[in-house]
């Protein structure tokens, strides 16, 4: 993704002293503590901290932040002014961000209010089935709403590229699933059918329901489980890399059945340092080709990571969501396989030929069982295509969208069965 670049460089004082706001009480913001170091080129480290909807500045930084943001004073005088998204500024790898990236799109969402800006995510929170959620929007709300819903151990900046595209004639809602992100961290059993009823209950909240949904791995399966469950609360499915229940019998579904979901809460006995290194090779390890996604993004992602881990409820969430995902049962009467030739909505089902957590294999299933449904393979693709390849990616999903207009135009009805085979494909 390409960005628009400012010219005009900006002394960070006097941006700061012009554009900065000086209370955010009627944000999400409004009841937190934030510290926030800027570090700008040529212009040493400044510090804004936020104090239950108070916004000050200074220089200097702390020693620990909420979040570091690392760019330089042009960028800084454009997001600042309004002229760019903190959306738009990290995909383009003008801005670096640190710690917490939540809270720097929080933040992003209150500057420059008076200024029209359609990538601008306004962060925002609900309840939804007795879940404090948190969530982002951007968009004009009269223009059709799309969900936007990301994957197991991520939160929704993980989907930024897809709502920074959409959001120019779409009402993009992108929410952080139970137990991720900022929100709530229920003592639930994380499973996909659980998971479908907070979603159900939030797509009413944010008057969302009817939307086109866009999941990625986990997020895909509960996207999948509602759209089965309740076809008219969704216009149309665009699920990336879906999680998928297996096929075959897995070795350790009797001893995972017995192990305790509670387990998950004692301390973790890893140095920070190796536990950043792991993560961020674990998240390289995800994709076909890890170049291809800029060093930013992993440090950025690793961070989120490790401070969700941080919280014994959330790594309690992670530990039952997987759990949840590899005991999800594939046959009998609520089993996956045998209920999804059921599926009524139009979906569009995205692999990567190179993905390691979800074989791309399952297409030819997908195609046998939902012949209505397109599914496509991406070639020297792995398991997040939204930044792997997201021309393509953007496009698939694009034309996904398309479908569902035309469905919604005419209203719902079961589609016809088309030949075997009829929707796959192969994109290089």
């Amino acid at each position: 993704m390409t960005m628009a670049r400012s010219f005009v460089s900006c002394d960070p004082e006097t941006c700061l002293a012009s554009c900065l706001p000086r209370d955010v009480t009627r944000s999400v913001l409004g009841h937190r503590r934030v510290t926030m170091n800027l570090d700008i080129t040529g212009h040493g480290t400044w510090l804004v901290r936020l104090d239950e909807g108070t916004v000050t500045y200074g220089r200097g930084g702390v020693a620990h932040p909420t979040s570091t943001i690392r760019t330089d004073a042009a960028t800084l005088g454009d997001l600042l002014a309004g002229r760019v998204s903190v959306a738009d500024a990290f995909l383009s790898g003008a801005l670096e961000i640190r710690g917490s990236m939540t809270t720097v799109l929080a933040i992003g969402g209150t500057l420059a209010p008076d200024v029209e800006l359609p990538t601008r995510a306004q962060a925002r929170e609900t309840s939804a089935y007795g879940v404090r959620t948190g969530y982002l929007e951007v968009g004009a709300p009269g223009t059709r709403p799309v969900v936007l819903l990301h994957g197991l151990g991520a939160n929704n900046s993980s989907m930024l590229p897809v709502l920074a595209d959409l959001a120019s004639d779409h009402r993009v809602i992108c929410p952080d699933l139970p137990g991720f992100g900022s929100s709530a961290a229920p003592a639930w059993r994380y499973t996909p059918e659980q998971l479908h009823r907070w979603l159900r209950a939030f797509l009413d909240v944010v008057d969302a329901r009817g939307a086109a949904l866009i999941g990625h791995s986990l997020g895909g399966r509960v996207a999948l489980e509602l759209a089965l469950r309740d076809p008219d609360a969704v216009t149309g499915l665009v699920l990336l890399c879906p999680a998928m229940a297996f096929r075959r019998r897995r070795r350790l579904t009797s001893l995972a059945r017995l192990l305790p979901q509670d387990v998950a809460r004692l301390p973790l006995a890893v140095p920070p340092r190796l536990l950043h290194a792991g993560t961020r090779a674990g998240l390289r390890a995800l994709l076909a080709d890890p170049d291809v996604v800029p060093r930013h993004w992993y440090e950025a992602a690793a961070d989120e990571w490790e401070l969700s881990l941080r919280h014994a409820s959330r790594r309690r969430a992670l530990w039952s969501a997987l759990l949840g995902l590899y005991l999800d049962e594939p046959f009998g009467e609520t089993g996956l396989w045998d209920r999804i030739s059921g599926l009524e909505v139009p979906a569009l089902f995205l692999w990567g030929d190179r993905d390691t957590l979800v074989p791309a294999r399952f297409d030819r299933h997908v195609t046998s069982a939902v012949p209505t449904a397109r599914s496509v393979t991406l070639r020297a693709c792995g398991h997040v295509p939204q930044f792997e390849q997201p021309e393509t990616t953007l496009r698939l999903i694009r034309e996904q969208l398309a479908v569902t207009s035309r469905r919604g135009a005419v209203g719902k009805r079961r589609p016809k069965r088309a030949r075997p085979g009829a929707g796959t494909g192969r994109i290089a």
